[in-house]
């Protein structure tokens, strides 16, 4: 039974999962990268989410990651690392999001005893993800914690985003959703991405999109002018409600209290990054 208020750890998830978020659309990651010699943009983004999972092929990368094209993923991975090695690109991704706060946040907040509670109450949570069957959660788990509390929060930021993630992955097989079908479906609900930024991230072309959308129809899910059937848009839901059961521990093992005070912290800051141009403005569907 739970002991936290009818979707606390959603909302939680909600506004810290785009702390973390920030580093995938900043001009600071691109430059620590490029340096690198990772100039790509979506190679940069391979690399930069599956490097704490060592210096693996795209099989692997395709199977974690889900949503992203298998082709696309196998023209850059694992080419990449010949380029700049896991531990450089971690290490790269962690001055990209130190640099990113920084100008997003402003050092006030950066240096504030709310920034360092956020991060202590994060961690916490985070102390309760479980392992078994969380790859992308996993292998970043085994990662040190920076000692910045900024920096901190984002890395447990991190932990929280992957956690819920794996767990999502398990509901969307559980639904019968092939990947493009997934990222369709959930674009056309206005939370997920934009089919420019599908097409610009993901690797899939429209005629692929175009033929997930056909799919959806004729399962009942897409309606002819493409949007949610009232059996779409419960199936959405479900997978939803499911992976928050999946995604419940970190937030019991927070508390009622805790977890309400994280969401109050990540809100602020989350704001202030969200009005500081942290996103583009045509990324959402």
């Amino acid at each position: 039974m739970t002991t936290l208020p009818e979707g606390a750890g959603r909302r939680c998830h909600a506004v810290v999962n785009p702390l973390h978020s920030t580093i995938y659309f900043s001009p600071d990651t691109a430059r620590e990268l490029n340096a690198l010699g990772i100039e790509d943009r979506r190679a940069a983004y391979l690399a930069g989410r599956s490097a704490a999972m060592g210096r693996v092929g795209a099989g692997v990368v395709t199977a974690t990651f889900h949503s992203f094209n298998h082709e696309m993923v196998a023209r850059h991975i694992p080419a990449v690392w010949e380029t700049a090695s896991p531990e450089q690109v971690l290490d790269a991704r962690l001055r990209a999001a130190d640099a990113t706060l920084r100008r997003l946040l402003g050092e006030e907040a950066i240096a504030s005893k709310e920034m360092a509670e956020a991060a202590q109450l994060a961690l916490r949570a985070a102390e309760a993800c479980e392992r078994a069957v969380r790859p992308l959660y996993s292998a970043h788990a085994d990662l040190p914690v920076p000692e910045a509390p900024h920096l901190a929060l984002w890395h447990a930021a991190t932990l929280l985003r992957e956690h819920r993630g794996d767990g999502h992955l398990m509901a969307l097989t559980r639904s019968g959703l092939d990947p493009v079908e997934a990222i369709v479906s959930h674009s056309v609900t206005g939370r997920g991405m934009s089919v420019k930024w599908l097409l610009t991230t993901r690797g899939w072309s429209e005629e692929q999109l175009t033929a997930a959308g056909d799919r959806l129809r004729e399962r009942g899910l897409l309606s002819a002018d493409g949007r949610l059937t009232e059996a779409g848009i419960t199936l959405r839901e479900e997978l939803e409600d499911e992976t928050d059961l999946l995604d419940a521990a970190p937030y019991e093992h927070l508390g009622a209290a805790g977890t309400e005070r994280l969401t109050e912290l990540a809100t602020a800051f989350t704001q202030t990054a969200v009005d500081a141009g942290a996103y583009p403005a045509d990324l959402r569907g």
